[in-house]
């Protein structure tokens, strides 16, 4: 029996891939937890936790850190409030200009989006939304379409009809045949929808910026503040990595809660 051949092309390029993606990371997160790197050295001459003493004592980063998470958090429930029904409709009902209005979901990420911030925002402006907390919601809102759409109607569309009908054959109402049969099992490819909008607004920086600044500030627009103003490395470094803590968590409870079998049925795998 032949041995099977060693892919030396593909393992190569897996390996370089896997540097470009690692390398400037551990860069980032070395240079969080040093004091002292002067060049020529390769590595740090001492390592501490200065800097974060330094960033966590600062008031304004803890504020950008609660707005943060309560902009994520308000921006996901509102867009599944909204969007999840849509998907059902577009999944399940044919009803007039269906298809047309189901693709215009993707207008606002078919065009280079700073523009279509910069549009935005004069319409906020005219409003008195510039500078608002429910100003950035709705701009974040735009960016949650595309998951809270598209995903949920795969998921939708990729339940056994057949169990619906024959639950309803036995009497059960739509709304319990919905409740147990039609959300257990698009549930883990909604999980991951509102997974992927919370982390995407968590980590949204332009229409953050350009709608919230200066009176609301993300903990990345802070970043970019820092980075810009802070001629000392480490305080960037170290934002970076707080900045890596929701994707952290976010990885975890994909692994726990999504079970790959069931994600891959949500689009029809």
């Amino acid at each position: 029996m032949d041995r099977p051949r060693t892919d030396w092309t593909g393992i190569a390029f897996a390996t370089a891939l896997t540097l470009l993606i690692v390398f400037p990371l551990l860069v980032v997160a070395t240079w969080a937890f040093t004091n002292v790197w002067r060049y020529p050295s390769v590595i740090p001459q001492e390592f501490g936790l200065r800097y974060w003493h330094a960033v966590l004592g600062r008031a304004d980063v803890w504020t950008s850190i609660t707005t943060s998470l309560t902009l994520a958090t308000v921006v996901t429930l509102i867009s599944a409030a909204i969007c999840l029904p849509a998907a059902y409709a577009f999944a399940r009902l044919e009803f007039p200009g269906r298809n047309i209005l189901f693709f215009s979901f993707l207008a606002g990420h078919a065009f280079p989006k700073f523009g279509l911030l910069v549009a935005i925002a004069g319409i906020f402006l005219n409003l008195g939304l510039i500078g608002t907390f429910w100003g950035v919601v709705l701009i974040q809102l735009v960016g949650t379409l595309l998951f809270m759409i598209w995903i949920p109607v795969a998921a939708f569309q990729s339940v056994d009809r057949r169990m619906e009908e024959s639950a309803r054959d036995v009497g059960a109402s739509p709304l319990r045949v919905f409740w147990s049969i039609t959300l257990p099992q698009a549930g883990p490819t909604i999980a991951a929808a509102l997974l992927l909008s919370f982390v995407g607004t968590f980590y949204e920086t332009e229409g953050a910026w350009l709608i919230g600044a200066p009176q609301v500030r993300t903990l990345p627009v802070l970043m970019i503040s820092f980075i810009n103003n802070q001629p000392v490395i480490q305080f960037g470094a170290v934002l970076s990595v707080l900045l890596w803590v929701p994707s952290f968590i976010a990885l975890l409870f994909a692994r726990r809660v999504i079970g790959s079998g069931s994600f891959a049925r949500g689009f029809g795998g």
